[in-house]
């Protein structure tokens, strides 16, 4: 009994750990972009505390594209998506989330308070490349805080890439990655320490609740192995989304850098569907 009683305790403590270790802040320094990327260093002000990130201007008419890391990533994780975009002539606006890389905040929030920081840079976007339209591509965490911005019609574009649905599948998930299927069950432990370490409800935490409120074109990306957020669930959350949308299962890839992992059809697909959306004489009707 004693030794069930210590296993128990031992389970309870190591699960409050994984509270803490998935909330926590994942800062770092990153510094000056790197010298094959001329981009500037920007602080862009938000209600809370600055966001950090690197701009990059573009060809003007061709648009420009904010890119949005994963949780416990950083900038850095998004620069070869910034370099082909720059390549092909886009604005290209990356920072680092709250409580990530060089910004602060004293807590990880699942895309709740990142949304904050998404808002004021939507609005630095505008203002530093003005009547340039503007697209989004959110990784995981990123996606997440992009849609719960709610951004309405101040993006033109946005690609969604291995977007949890919903908090309770999220963690449910990682458990059944790490501690087999009665991974699951022990969910109920983490998801009652949401509201104490954040001062959040489950109830914000829904992506999947806010993507019917998207006006713009969306592309929504999945791994066909994902483990962390499933083919179902990406289905679901393409379903969930307005038209025009488009879907793209990423075969043989898992919760992963899609752009890493499939790099030529990344580019191609991504490329494609920012000029289609994105470059002024790409739209019929459309002029400056």
């Amino acid at each position: 009994m004693a030794a069930f009683a210590c296993l128990l305790l031992l389970g309870l403590a190591a699960l409050f750990g994984a509270g803490e270790l998935l909330s926590s802040p994942a800062r770092r320094q990153i510094g000056a972009a790197p010298s094959d990327f001329p981009a500037s260093s920007v602080t862009i002000a938000t209600a809370a505390a600055p966001v950090q990130g690197w701009m990059a201007r573009g060809t003007p008419g061709a648009g420009a594209v904010l890119l949005l890391h994963g949780v416990r990533g950083n900038r850095l994780q998004m620069l070869g998506r910034a370099r082909f975009l720059s390549r092909l002539g886009y604005g290209v606006l990356l920072i680092d989330q709250q409580a990530h890389g060089e910004s602060a905040g004293e807590r990880i929030s699942f895309g709740v308070r990142e949304a904050d920081g998404v808002r004021a840079a939507l609005a630095f976007l505008k203002r530093e490349q003005p009547g340039e339209r503007i697209g989004v591509i959110g990784m995981s965490l990123g996606a997440a805080a992009l849609v719960l911005s709610k951004p309405g019609r101040a993006i033109d574009a946005l690609v969604i890439e291995a977007m949890y649905p919903t908090i309770e599948e999220a963690i449910g998930n990682r458990l059944r990655l790490y501690l087999g299927s009665a991974g699951g069950r022990l969910a109920p432990l983490l998801l009652w320490q949401v509201p104490l370490r954040l001062d959040l409800t489950l109830d914000q935490l829904r992506p999947i609740d806010a993507v019917g409120a998207l006006a713009c074109p969306t592309l929504v990306v999945g791994g066909e192995f994902d483990r962390h957020t499933s083919e179902l669930e990406t289905r679901r959350i393409y379903a969930a989304v307005p038209e025009p949308k488009q879907l793209w299962i990423v075969a043989g890839a898992a919760h992963t850098d899609f752009h890493g992992f499939e790099k030529h059809e990344y580019e191609t697909r991504i490329g494609q569907f920012m000029e289609a959306h994105l470059r002024s004489e790409s739209i019929p009707g459309k002029t400056r």
